[in-house]
């Protein structure tokens, strides 16, 4: 069966009928490698074309570093914020504000902040030294322990050390929802708050209707874009969208996210229902 301009084939879905999601995630995006998982939280996947496909993970680690700092019960621990944290393959390396996006932590340098507020900046404003900090307390098999499957972390960001060793973080698209689902399973809507308060909304959020409720953290470096969502629209379920690029510059791949973005809200009301008793997005069934 041919699939309208060329679309790779649609992967079916409800009711096995090709969706628009499903058409715009297998279509050719200029290039790029693009991989696509969306469904109702709690519930198999609507949408998955090529969810399985390891990408370069970028910031969307942070999101596995907060559910480890949850599981842990450090959120509410005080900590020393510093610039030099051990290296994965030994001795140590420093975070370099001039590759931060976030000046807030580096202004309490020397002094004691919340695992909590840091994990806040940490998605939020993507703070890379937040980020170390909470990685250097919890230590890296914690935070490997709260990946899931498709999920892995073997390195600080920033650690150009283990980099240059061999050592790289990756992400599937199912493992970005995968490790979204888990916050949510937690019942603690006060870890959606830093992604509802996410200061960087041009992917996923910048295709949806203004006003629209979404919780969101992005990933991104030269090559590779990603972004993972709660969407919750005024008129349907909510749904939870993962999007990975890489492969082309930042504009065609914020462009591909857009597009299928806009293709999911298209599908919003026939994406499958959540499982029965499966903890909202505010931790209500």
């Amino acid at each position: 069966m041919s699939t309208p301009h060329g679309t790779g084939g649609a992967e079916s879905g409800p009711n096995g009928l090709p969706t628009r999601l499903a058409a715009v995630a297998a279509a050719h995006h200029e290039g790029l490698e693009v991989s696509v998982c969306c469904g109702r939280p709690g519930a198999p996947p609507a949408v998955a074309h090529q969810a399985d496909r390891p990408h370069y993970a970028a910031s969307v680690i942070k999101l596995a570093v907060l559910l480890a700092a949850h599981r842990a019960g450090a959120l509410d621990r005080a900590v020393t914020v510093r610039e030099e944290f051990a290296s994965a393959v030994g001795g140590t390396y420093r975070a370099d504000r001039a590759d931060d996006n976030d000046d807030e932590p580096w202004r309490h340098l020397g002094r004691e902040v919340t695992l909590r507020r840091l994990c806040h900046r940490m998605i939020c404003s993507s703070s890379n030294l937040a980020t170390s900090v909470v990685v250097e307390h919890l230590g890296l098999e914690r935070i490997a322990e709260a990946c899931p499957e498709g999920l892995v972390v073997r390195r600080p960001i920033g650690d150009r050390s283990a980099a240059a060793a061999g050592l790289t973080n990756t992400v599937t698209a199912r493992a970005a929802l995968r490790v979204l689902q888990a916050l949510l399973d937690t019942g603690d809507p006060r870890l959606l708050r830093p992604l509802r308060e996410q200061r960087y909304t041009q992917e996923i959020p910048a295709a949806l209707p203004p006003g629209t409720s979404v919780a969101n953290k992005n990933g991104w470096v030269t090559g590779v874009l990603h972004d993972v969502a709660l969407v919750e629209p005024p008129d349907a379920p909510p749904y939870l969208l993962a999007v990975c690029v890489d492969g082309g510059p930042e504009d065609r791949a914020r462009s591909a996210i857009h597009r299928i973005a806009e293709a999911s809200w298209l599908d919003r009301l026939r994406l499958a229902p959540a499982a029965p008793g499966t903890a909202g997005p505010e931790g209500e069934e």
